[in-house]
C-alpha cells in the first residue's frame, strides 16, 4: 500500500534523529519497521519566526520502496550521421547527449579549454588580472554553467521535461538531493566533475569534442549553411548546426551581423552585484540573532520592485558564495556570483539589475541596429574597467553611500578576489540604471529590515544577465532564412539558466534530426 502525505516538521523535530520517521509513524498510526519513506519534495517555510520543514512524501506500507536507479541509453554513434554543435555549455552538452540517445553523432566545437585546463585561465584572471578571450568564466568546457552556483530552479516548465534534466544530472554525478529540494543547486565545486563525466560519456559513445577550436566564419550558399571555418583556416563541411554559443559570444553576433544573417535586438537587464555578510541575510530571513541553526542552509532572497515603469530585481542570488570576474575580453570588468555546494562562505551576493527596453531606453544606440543593446552593454563594462583602475579590480561603493550619493572613504571586506576600488557609482552609472537602483534598494530595505546597511557593498557591473541579441528561429527551431542553422540556448535568446538551456538543447537536437 502506498500513501502520499504532506507533513510539516518543526526545527526541533527536524533535528531529532529519525525525526521524519517518528513524525510519519505518529501521523499515520504506524509501527516502526512497517513502512518506508520516499521524499518527493522538501522545502523550508521561514516566513514567520517559527520555522517549518515541509515534506511531500510517498509512504510504502508493508512493501518495498521502488528503486531510484536511473538509466539513460546511449548508442554507439561512431559511424552515424553527424550533427555539429557550436558551444559546449548546458545547451550544447544536452544537445550532444540527445544525439547519442537518438543515434546521431555529435561533433562539438568549443573555443575554450577543457574543464581541468580552464582552471589556469580562471586563476590568471583572479590573481594576475589577465583575461583569456577564449577561456574564462564564460567560455570553455561546460560554458558559464560550470563555474557557477549550479542553480537548477527554473520557471520554464512548459518548454520540456525538467525532471528528465535533473535525472540526467544525477546520472552523471550530481547528488540525488536535487530531485527533492524545492530550490536545488549543485555547487561550483561539484559541477566540473559532472561536466567532465558528460564529456567522457559523449566521447565513449563515438561523439567528438574539439577544444580550443573557434568558429570564425560560416560558408553559406543559396541561403543554406554548407560549412564552418575553424580558427580562420580549416573548413568543415556541415549539414545541420546547433548554435549554442551562449550570451557572451559577441564575435558570433558580429559575424552573423556582417553576413546579413537576421538578428534582433532583445530587451535585457543590467546593474550591480550587492554583497552582504551572510549573517545579516540569515538574521533577516530566519528571524534570528547570532548564528543560524546548523539545520538551516545559508539564507537566500528574491526581491522585485517596479521603479519608473521598469523592473528592478534580484538575479542569481548566491548565499554563502563569492563574486567572480566574468569578463571575456581585456578592457572590461564584469562581475558574477557563485557558491560552493555547502554555501558556507561568509558572504551573500546577488545581482540587482534594472530591466532595459531596447526599443525605448537607449535611443542614442539606434545606429547599431540589432546590436544596439550589445553596444550599450559594452560601454557600461568599459566604464567599470576604467573606474575600477584599469585592471580586474572592480568599482565599488558602500550600499548606503550609493543610495545617498556619497563617495565611500573605505569599503567593506569582500569575497571578490581581484579586489575593489572605491568609485562614485551613483554618478557613473547611467541615470536609466542608477536612479532606479537607488530607489529599488530603498524599497528592498523596507521589505527586508536590515538589508539596507552600510555593511553591504555594491560592485559593478552585473551586465551578463541574458543576451541583448536574439537569433530568430521558426516553428521548426531553424533560422527563418538560413537553412541548417538552429539557434539555441541563452545565446539565441531562448533560455535563462542551466535547466532551460539544457531543455532547449534537447529540443534543437531533435529538430535538427528531422529529414537528416
Amino acid at each position: 500500500m502506498v500513501r502520499n502525505v504532506q507533513l510539516r516538521l518543526t526545527l526541533k523535530e527536524e533535528g531529532t534523529p529519525n525525526g521524519l520517521e517518528i513524525r510519519t509513524a505518529k501521523y499515520l498510526g504506524l509501527e516502526d519497521g512497517t513502512f518506508k519513506i520516499k521524499v518527493l519534495r522538501k522545502s523550508i517555510d521561514a516566513r514567520k519566526p517559527k520555522i517549518f520543514f515541509n515534506y511531500k512524501l510517498a509512504i510504502y506500507i508493508n512493501e518495498p520502496a521502488p528503486s531510484d536507479t536511473l538509466n539513460f541509453k546511449y548508442k554507439d554513434v561512431s559511424n552515424a550521421k553527424p550533427i555539429h554543435i557550436i558551444g559546449f555549455g548546458p545547451a550544447g552538452m544536452w544537445a550532444a547527449l540527445r544525439c547519442l540517445e537518438m543515434g546521431y553523432k555529435p561533433i562539438v566545437i568549443e573555443r575554450g579549454n577543457n574543464v581541468k585546463d580552464r582552471r589556469r585561465d580562471l586563476k590568471a584572471i583572479n590573481q594576475d588580472h589577465l583575461v583569456n578571450p577564449e577561456s574564462n568564466y564564460c567560455f570553455g568546457e561546460g560554458g558559464a554553467g560550470t563555474y557557477s552556483d549550479g542553480k537548477l530552479y527554473t520557471r520554464s516548465l512548459k518548454r520540456g521535461d525538467v525532471r528528465r534534466i535533473f535525472e540526467s544530472l544525477v546520472f552523471h554525478g550530481a547528488t540525488e538531493q536535487i530531485l527533492v529540494d524545492a530550490h536545488p543547486h549543485i555547487g561550483t565545486n561539484k559541477l566540473p566533475k559532472i561536466v567532465q563525466n558528460i564529456r567522457e560519456v559523449i566521447q565513449h559513445h563515438g561523439g567528438e569534442i574539439h577544444f580550443n577550436t573557434k568558429v570564425t566564419d560560416f560558408v553559406i550558399k543559396d541561403n543554406t549553411l554548407r560549412a564552418i571555418v575553424l580558427n580562420e583556416n580549416d573548413e568543415m563541411a556541415v549539414e545541420r548546426v546547433i548554435l549554442a554559443t551562449g550570451h557572451s559570444a559577441r564575435d558570433i553576433f558580429d559575424l552573423l551581423h556582417k553576413k546579413d544573417i537576421t538578428l534582433e535586438a532583445k530587451s535585457f537587464a543590467m546593474g550591480v552585484r550587492v554583497e552582504h555578510p551572510q549573517h545579516i541575510i540569515d538574521s533577516i530571513q530566519y528571524h534570528c540573532s547570532g548564528e543560524r541553526s546548523e539545520l538551516l542552509p545559508a539564507a537566500s532572497y528574491s526581491l522585485v520592485e517596479q521603479v519608473k515603469d521598469r523592473g528592478v530585481y534580484s538575479f542569481c542570488m548566491c548565499p554563502g558564495g563569492f563574486i567572480v570576474p566574468a569578463a571575456t575580453s581585456p578592457g572590461e570588468v564584469v562581475v558574477n556570483g557563485m557558491s560552493p555546494s555547502k554555501r558556507n562562505n561568509l558572504y551573500a551576493n546577488s545581482g540587482i539589475v534594472v530591466e532595459i527596453n531596447v526599443d525605448k531606453d537607449i535611443p542614442k544606440y539606434e545606429k547599431f541596429g540589432s546590436l544596439k543593446g550589445l553596444e550599450y552593454q559594452k560601454d557600461l563594462e568599459r566604464l567599470a574597467f576604467t573606474s575600477g583602475g584599469r585592471t580586474q579590480t572592480a568599482p565599488a561603493q558602500r550600499l548606503t553611500d550609493f543610495v545617498e550619493g556619497n563617495l565611500s572613504t573605505d569599503l567593506n571586506p569582500t569575497s571578490y578576489q581581484p579586489g575593489l576600488n572605491s568609485a562614485p557609482l551613483h554618478s557613473l552609472l547611467p541615470k536609466l540604471i542608477g536612479s532606479r537602483l537607488r530607489q529599488g534598494f530603498k524599497a528592498f530595505g523596507d521589505k527586508m529590515h536590515g538589508y539596507y546597511t552600510a555593511e553591504a557593498n555594491i560592485v559593478g557591473v552585473e551586465s551578463r544577465t541574458s543576451s541583448p541579441v536574439s537569433i530568430p528561429r521558426n516553428e521548426k527551431l531553424e533560422h527563418p532564412v538560413i537553412k541548417g542553422l538552429f539557434p539555441c540556448g541563452e545565446g539565441g535568446g531562448y533560455a535563462g539558466g542551466i535547466v532551460s538551456a539544457a531543455m532547449d538543447g534537447e529540443r534543437c537536437a531533435e529538430a535538427a534530426m528531422v529529414g537528416l
